[in-house]
């Protein structure tokens, strides 16, 4: 394969490895905010179980969901988030197998020695 197609493709890998990394960072956002959600609805109930707050059904409800919610959320995400970075990992092995490939130069001092 000549050196130009090695190029498109180690190009075409770097930019799917670009993609997969903006991928992942979004799942890590979308894992805080799941994990506010589950931690903002325990802490809700808790503090009606105590007795800091008076008991409102509707607020009850919502923190039950927002638990509940909150955790089919970070499960979902995580496994998307594991699949990300297997595809990434797949993507890096590749371009460095195809880096491998070319006829690369070593240049020392200006003079390069093929």
């Amino acid at each position: 394969m000549p050196d130009g197609e090695l190029h498109d493709q180690i190009s075409r890998l770097e930019e799917q490895i670009e993609e997969l990394a903006d991928a992942s960072e979004r799942c890590r956002k979308i894992s805080l905010i799941s994990k506010a959600f589950m931690g903002g609805g325990g802490l809700w109930m808790v503090a009606v179980v105590v007795g800091a707050i008076g008991f409102d059904l509707t607020a009850m409800i919502g923190a039950i969901a927002a638990v509940i919610g909150g955790i089919v959320v970070f499960g979902s995400n995580a496994s998307t988030s594991q699949q990300i970075v297997a595809a990434a990992k797949a993507a890096e092995a590749q371009r460095a197998e195809l880096i491998g490939r070319l006829d690369l130069r070593v240049v020392e001092d200006g003079i390069s020695r093929h």
